[in-house]
């Protein structure tokens, strides 16, 4: 390729410190030399571009701007106690090239490391040190006990079949040197095993298996405790274990001092050991960093003891406490069920702040303004995600009675709100995560829509902070029809914040008929179509605002008595009341929370008596019933960091039980995602969670008591989720509602039970994206299609190659699974459409997000939607997004009754790196060789489109039968490019409900 100045900006040097030492592959060390990178990459263009390359100054300044990129990349882990190996540097070397796009140099590159890899191997001088030895903490240096390490990798080893226990300890011993450290040595079977995850997925439970080795000896020795030699004496001295952690976490003030007053010897007999080794890498690496318990830089927490920590915590107020413990643990530890991240976090701890979610209005007055902003700190501060109902405050332009002066709009106090979600970081388990949410009829919702961009007054930006249009009904029917669309200031139409449905409608068109007499100071008046336009362009550019929709939310909302519904959360499952703002019809001393937990699917589904496979239909009745009651308990056990949120929570008693594991359980029964048989599974699967979810909380009703707000909903007048689809439809006209009602269970008898009984809990069901407890069960998030079926996952605990085991297996048993697929899979980023040697029927299987059409998500989440009393977080793909798809595509998620959609997601321009060595430093993990390295992701993985221009929207045709889109104006023709705008798959900003 031609290399041009354009590719290799000036950068200032960032050089590393000469005191890192480098492994060479005699096991010598040496000082980093940046040099000798310059020279390497000096040489490799030169043999791809000739000799002239050398003195060429576009060359050198390409050389100099990947040698600092490699430089970055390894100051991330460079430390003058930890060696960095030659292997490392060379393979980020490679990594950079293929960033850059330089794929010849790389090439000519790869070929030199495998020539000289091939002449090491056949030089049978090459120096290998055959005893290295250990730096032990004082300076001094033992021999490693190899003995030790093969029996350890070979216990990791054990029971899984994919794993080759000879190539671990070969791979591990090529990263031993001579006066390597503790730590290092500790983490070198880990990074060996993880490397070789993407030969077979087996690897990923083998490092987590040597991971929790180190684990349990931190563990017992963090205690005072003799470590044990393996799993099964760890099995053995659990009692002994179990006794000391909680001695230790009472004594430091981290548990509950109640936990101690437990009949231990009980519940040391319910634990199982064994289950630790269910989990792979990710998820165990993520449970070490971010939520096993710790004191001075020492985890003491086993994943066993975490499990029974958090049962125990939610067991504190039961009768029959331990009999409560066993059930929620026995669901627990073997990942029938999870629990959101804030009730993991902080069940049985001295600050049990257990709920995911909250939601508030913001007031249009400056205490009240600030006051909520308050409030958002407080409850950030102990892991709460946030939705924010903007509405009310008045737009720009409005009068100011206090100061006769004139409003400067909403936008400069989201701005405040969205610098205090960066500052209240949650302790630093995880960044601050908020979403403002805005009715598209405020006069402020265009400079609304440009929060995110990357351009204009920084100060009017909030490049930190979600944000999603609050759609009403009337907006998409004057899209439809082509219609003019007002906005108004909400002073001076403040009733239209707490009025939905046909209410609305009517106020509304007062409100235009008013504007038209001159009877409003503050209005404008736009085509509704260019309006849409706007909101979905910005959607594409910049991944927000995301778009939901008031009315559904509102009409089919179960506490329609109560208030109104304002908003959603910040992943858009939850849909509660919320004080209006300005003196509305909720009551003004009440913050919206939610409390969530998911169903594992995929451990539901499998081999029936019947021969069939299908739903468990009893296992997974008995595990909705118990996570309902779990639920129940976090809302009177919860710690309260303000007044209003204990108060709403007592009363109103909302719970969000949703799933995850969607797409592995259609993998165990065979079913294309993008099919007729997936969206009936979507609907089956769903009816059996609501069915059994609202039967456990009438039951609990008839045990412990209604909620106190029971009477006047939608469940005291008998109507479920189910009938209250009848309820939108008879508020929107032919064409606007196309829903299916099909239904399966016996719901008349369940009716006249609720009716009978109660309900113990206003809202009983909300699908969250479950991020992260996805990762910690290993299976895939929430209802998301696959990403990839082999790919890199970047998060707070660093990189991890992810492939997809059900693939593996299939491949396998075809004879397909070998280093060429493996390559195939990198080199189209994990997709299979173009690999030929694959059979078709495996195609369409693992199709990815990107191959399938997003019209087949909003099918199935429609069905779903039918039995949801709140929502789901909804996201969406487009491989080749344009206009006319883009509004096709959420003009039917309204048309099918969703109340909500979340991200649009479009592939990213660079994905998958697509190396073609193997090896210890793992390629696809080679930016974090260091377990739970904080680090840059590999890849960018998702994040939404962006225009490079009009073109990408010629002669649109948005509604029904709308004119072409306009030509934007000169300033707008090249919109700015944006990496990396929506979150990734598993970005931690998004991780406050999951």
């Amino acid at each position: 390729m031609t290399v041009t100045e354009e590719q290799a900006p000036p950068r200032p040097p960032t050089p590393l410190t000469t005191e890192v030492p480098v492994v060479r592959r005699n096991g010598e060390t040496t000082p980093f030399d940046s040099h000798k990178i310059s020279s390497a990459l000096t040489r490799a263009f030169l043999d791809v571009e000739g000799t002239d390359a050398g003195a060429s100054s576009r060359v050198r300044a390409v050389v100099a701007g990947l040698t600092e990129a490699v430089e970055l990349a390894l100051l991330r882990h460079a430390r003058p106690d930890r060696a960095l190996h030659i292997e490392q540097i060379q393979d980020q070397v490679e990594l950079a090239l293929m960033r850059g796009g330089h794929h010849q140099v790389a090439r000519s590159y790869v070929l030199y490391r495998e020539e000289h890899a091939r002449a090491r191997a056949a030089d049978p001088e090459t120096p290998d040190p055959a005893q290295p030895r250990v730096r032990l903490a004082d300076g001094s240096t033992a021999p490693i006990d190899l003995a030790r390490l093969e029996r350890i990798i070979a216990e990791a080893c054990a029971g899984l079949p994919g794993a080759d226990a000879d190539r671990v300890l070969s791979e591990t011993r090529k990263l031993l040197y001579d006066g390597i450290g503790v730590e290092e040595l500790d983490q070198a079977p880990v990074l060996a095993a993880r490397a070789l995850v993407e030969t077979d997925p087996d690897h990923s439970f083998v490092s987590s298996r040597l991971l929790l080795d180190l684990l349990r000896r931190e563990a017992f020795s963090a205690l005072g405790l003799t470590p044990p030699a393996d799993q099964a004496e760890t099995a053995r001295r659990y009692p002994e274990y179990l006794a000391a952690y909680l001695r230790r976490g009472i004594e430091l003030g981290q548990l509950d001092p109640a936990l101690g007053e437990f009949d231990l010897g009980r519940l040391t007999a319910a634990v199982a050991p064994e289950r630790d080794l269910d989990f792979g890498f990710l998820g165990l690496q993520t449970l070490y960093d971010r939520y096993l318990l710790h004191s001075g830089g020492k985890h003491y927490e086993l994943p066993q003891a975490f499990f029974l920590r958090v049962a125990m915590g939610l067991s504190i107020r039961e009768i029959d406490r331990e009999a409560r413990v066993e059930e929620f643990y026995s669901l627990l530890s073997v990942f029938d069920v999870m629990c959101s991240t804030p009730t993991l976090f902080n069940a049985g701890t001295t600050r049990a702040q257990l709920s995911s979610c909250f939601l508030t209005s913001i007031p249009d007055d400056l205490p009240g303004i600030f006051g909520a902003i308050s409030d958002n700190a407080l409850l950030s501060k102990y892991a709460g995600g946030l939705g924010n109902d903007w509405t009310p405050v008045r737009g720009i332009g409005a009068h100011i009675r206090g100061t006769n002066g004139v409003s400067q709009g909403v936008v400069p106090f989201m701005k405040i709100a969205n610098d205090t979600a960066v500052a209240v970081n949650q302790g630093g388990k995880r960044k601050g995560a908020v979403c403002a949410y805005l009715e598209t009829w405020h006069i402020d919702v265009e400079e609304f829509l440009d929060l995110r961009k990357n351009t204009g007054d920084d100060r009017r930006r909030t490049h930190d902070m979600n944000t999603a249009n609050w759609v009403p009904d009337e907006f998409l029917r004057r899209v439809r029809a082509d219609a003019d669309w007002t906005l108004f200031s909400p002073d001076e139409a403040s009733d239209l914040h707490d009025l939905y449905g046909d209410e609305f409608a009517a106020a509304y068109q007062a409100h235009e008929e008013a504007a038209a007499r001159g009877e409003r100071k503050v209005f404008r008046t736009v085509r509704a179509v260019e309006l849409w336009r706007r909101m979905l362009t910005m959607l594409f550019e910049t991944g927000h605002p995301w778009i939901t929709f008031k009315d559904p939310c509102n009409v089919r909302s179960p506490q329609r008595h109560a208030g109104v519904v304002h908003s959603s959360n910040l992943c858009t499952e939850i849909t509660l009341n919320t004080h209006g703002g300005g003196g509305g019809l909720n009551s003004a001393d009440e913050v919206a929370v939610c409390n969530l937990a998911s169903v594992n699917l995929a451990r539901h589904v499998g081999p029936r008596p019947d021969g069939t496979v299908g739903i468990d239909t009893e296992r997974l009745a008995r595990t909705v019933r118990t996570a309902v009651r779990m639920l129940d308990n976090v809302i009177d056990i919860n710690f309260y960091t303000i007044p209003a949120a204990r108060r709403s929570n007592l009363r109103h008693r909302p719970v969000g039980l949703g799933l995850m594991g969607h797409q592995d359980a259609l993998f165990t029964l065979r079913i294309p995602l993008a099919s007729d048989a997936a969206v009936e599974f979507a609907d089956e699967s769903m009816e059996q969670i609501s069915y059994h979810a609202i039967a456990a909380s009438s039951d609990l009703a008839a045990e412990r008591g209604r909620y106190a707000s029971f009477e006047g909903s939608l469940w005291s007048q008998g109507v479920l989720p189910i009938d209250s689809v009848e309820l939108l439809a008879a508020t929107r006209g032919d064409g606007e509602l196309e829903l299916d009602r099909t239904k399966r269970l016996d719901w008349d008898a369940l009716r006249a039970r609720v009716v009978a009984q109660g309900m113990r809990n206003s809202n009983v069901m909300a699908i969250a994206p479950t991020a992260t407890i996805a990762n910690i069960t290993g299976v895939n998030q929430s209802i998301e299609p696959l990403y990839r079926n082999l790919y890199v996952k970047a998060n707070m605990s660093g990189d991890f190659t992810v492939v997809n085991e059900h693939l593996v297996r299939d491949l396998a048993e075809r004879g397909l699974w070998d280093p060429v697929m493996v390559g195939d899979l990198k080199y189209f980023d994990g997709a299979l459409g173009e690999i030929e040697r694959v059979p078709a029927e495996l195609k369409e299987l693992y199709a990815t997000a990107f191959e399938i059409d997003s019209r087949w998500l909003i099918e199935a989440a429609s069905r779903r939607q039918k039995w949801l009393d709140q929502a789901q977080s909804l996201n969406l793909y487009l491989a080749k997004p344009s206009g006319r798809e883009l509004d096709e595509l959420y003009q039917l998620a309204w048309v099918r009754g969703l109340k909500t959609t979340y991200y649009l997601r479009s592939q990213a321009a660079t994905r998958v790196e697509k190396s073609t060595l193997t090896g210890t430093d793992g390629r696809l993990n080679a930016v974090a060789p260091t377990a739970g390295t904080n680090g840059v992701p590999v890849v960018t993985e998702l994040h939404t489109g962006q225009l490079s221009g009009p073109e990408n929207l010629p002669g649109v045709q948005l509604g029904n039968g709308g004119p072409p889109a306009p030509e934007p104006a000169a300033a707008s023709a090249a919109p700015e490019l944006v990496a990396g705008a929506a979150c990734s798959i598993d970005d931690p900003d998004c991780e406050a409900c999951q």
